[in-house]
């Protein structure tokens, strides 16, 4: 491990965001960031938020425990802050991780240890780096009832007729935060992506990812699929439901769970299962891409080795 950069000579906590799509390899970036510079890790994945949602969204191998007098998600020694804390059946906005999120930096900023924001939720990313505040609509909850009942990709496709510029701002994988930038834009009348405001920088932020052509990319997301399965998917989601989660939580709206829900009940067949999370992870990772093009400020490394020597210059600058 190389000597901790100080952080003190800057006027904001320094922070280094691991970015990017489904697959990119964020998670091993990040864990090798922080043994390279004396780093601690939070998640910006909005899934790994949920405790038993762990195969399908790709969570590291790890438990909740103490460390260093704080609780948080240890993967190999690495403590993974707002991870696998909130129960499925619980709901968190992306105000509630901006405002914990901005306690880990600062807690981090006092033990001299490294912020390293890890996760491909660009709303979660957008709102720590740009200070993002949201609007604040009363929940409607006959409105949501009605687009509970319409599958996610009719939701995304009915917001971003509306709203082209909801892409750039909403989590288009999380059932929940589509329905409320819908339930937002009906009760208002504006654009969702016009009603953010923006304060004053928190962070120095720092940005990168490893960028892969996109057939490469496809056939990590269908290696990583499958080794999903392999590892107990079917058997996760099982249990979820057995223990009486309804696959229409929020939390059970990802990717993947949705999918095998509906083999479990005998709609759709398990081949059939795979190959729609695969096509559908496909077509949010184009989305996720759509996303994080549009951020100059990010630097795109072509390997793992080249992103920590990108990292090692700006923490040396």
């Amino acid at each position: 491990m190389t000597e901790k950069v100080p952080t003190k000579r800057h006027a904001l906590p320094r922070v280094v965001f691991v970015v990017g799509p489904t697959s990119s390899g964020k998670t091993a970036l990040g864990i090798r960031l922080v043994k390279e510079f004396g780093g601690e890790i939070i998640n910006a994945d909005a899934r790994q938020i949920y405790r038993d949602l762990t195969i399908g969204t790709g969570k590291p191998a790890g438990k909740r425990t103490k460390w260093k007098g704080h609780t948080t998600y240890l993967v190999g020694g690495v403590p993974h802050f707002l991870m696998d804390f909130l129960p499925p059946d619980k709901t968190y906005s992306a105000a509630q991780w901006r405002e914990a999120a901005l306690r880990a930096v600062k807690g981090m900023a006092k033990r001299e240890a490294l912020p390293i924001v890890v996760g491909g939720t660009g709303l979660y990313i957008s709102s720590l780096i740009d200070n993002y505040h949201f609007p604040a609509v009363a929940a409607q909850p006959a409105l949501r009832s009605a687009y509970e009942e319409k599958p996610l990709d009719e939701l995304v496709r009915l917001l971003l007729t509306i709203d082209p510029g909801a892409a750039g701002v909403v989590d288009l994988k999380n059932k929940r935060r589509v329905i409320r930038a819908l339930e937002v834009v009906t009760y208002t009348g504006k654009k969702f992506s016009e009603l953010r405001t923006q304060g004053e920088p928190l962070v120095d932020a720092f940005q990168v990812g490893i960028r892969f052509e996109k057939d490469e990319l496809f056939r990590r997301i269908d290696r990583s699929i499958d080794n999903m399965v392999e590892e107990g998917l079917i058997d996760e989601v099982r249990s979820l439901l057995r223990r009486g989660y309804k696959a229409s939580l929020p939390s059970l709206s990802a990717i993947g769970y949705q999918d095998v829900a509906r083999y479990l009940t005998g709609e759709i067949t398990q081949d059939d299962a795979i190959a729609l999370i695969k096509r559908r992870t496909h077509q949010y990772t184009k989305r996720q891409w759509t996303w994080f093009k549009r951020d100059p400020r990010i630097r795109w490394a072509k390997s793992e080795d080249e992103a920590v020597e990108m990292v090692g210059e700006w923490l040396g600058s």
